[in-house]
């Protein structure tokens, strides 16, 4: 079991630059700056989760919705389906309050289903709350165990 100490491995999939740039200085701001991997659309990510010739990942994925090429809900939905990585904790991050949305995020999955506040403070306080729990709260297994 990992010690709640060990750093956490973060796979921000983003498509702004200006939130991936605000959730990278809120998480240093709180000395939460572990291994951040940043994919820019749900092509990106999904290439790099289910990349055999990559380390497995094991870690918190922060996961935007409304993405290029495959959206958030995809992303979520194959993550969940693959066997190494269904328990992989999945942060929705996003800037949709459909309830459509939230609906299916829960229905796929999701560990955690967060609206992006408006205004920098607010986002910023968001992220650090959020970080704060998935890498130091929260305890995850040095190996995530496939799903039963």
């Amino acid at each position: 079991m990992t010690n709640h100490k060990s750093p956490v491995r973060i796979l921000l999939v983003e498509d702004s630059a200006n939130d991936r740039e605000l959730v990278l200085l809120a998480l240093q701001d709180y000395n939460l700056a572990n291994q951040v991997d940043i994919a820019r659309d749900g092509r990106e990510a999904l290439a790099m989760l289910f990349d055999e010739t990559r380390e497995p990942f094991c870690g918190v994925v922060f996961l935007d919705l409304k993405l290029p090429f495959v959206d958030g809900l995809e992303v979520l939905a194959q993550i969940r389906a693959h066997p190494r990585l269904g328990l992989t904790p999945v942060v929705i991050m996003t800037t949709s309050n459909q309830e459509s949305d939230l609906i299916r995020a829960w229905q796929l999955g999701v560990n955690a289903y967060v609206v992006k506040p408006l205004g920098f403070e607010a986002f910023a306080r968001c992220i650090k709350e959020v970080g704060y729990f998935w890498t130091v709260t929260n305890t995850l297994p040095s190996v995530l165990p496939p799903p039963a």
